[in-house]
């Protein structure tokens, strides 16, 4: 199966389970001009699935969809955002963390980036996945 050249895996460590429908937010830098602020853009959304996966955040790198949309992403800096408090809510759990934002360079935009993350309603974290 084809899969968008970034992916996530969002796992709940507080229950040993995969976290399914959380929102995924994924978005691109602009630097400043000078004087300006820098910013973040929208780029794609998706929700993770019964596995905790979101593999269809970008279309495949070689999918019709792709080429006509022309979203082989470049080098550059990126953020992906976990909206998590929503999932917490769904199993009345309270969080500290309403989202986690993973900030992240591409180097390579060849190459696949898989982020995965560890949640908990206190704590997370996160690695560079294959």
């Amino acid at each position: 199966m084809a899969k968008s050249p970034i992916t996530c895996h969002v796992l709940d460590s507080s229950l040993g389970k995969p976290a399914e429908g959380v929102e995924i937010r994924l978005q691109d830098f602009t630097p400043a001009s000078v004087g300006g602020l820098d910013t973040f853009n929208p780029l794609a959304s998706g929700t993770t699935d019964a596995d905790g996966r979101c593999l269809n955040l970008l279309p495949a790198r070689d999918s019709t969809e792709a080429k006509e949309l022309d979203a082989v992403l470049a080098p550059g800096i990126y953020k992906i955002v976990f909206r998590i408090k929503e999932y917490f809510e769904k199993t009345n759990r309270k969080c500290f963390y309403p989202w986690v934002e993973i900030t992240f360079e591409i180097e390579n935009a060849t190459e696949h980036y898989h982020i995965p993350l560890l949640i908990s309603p206190y704590s997370f974290t996160t690695y560079r996945g294959s």
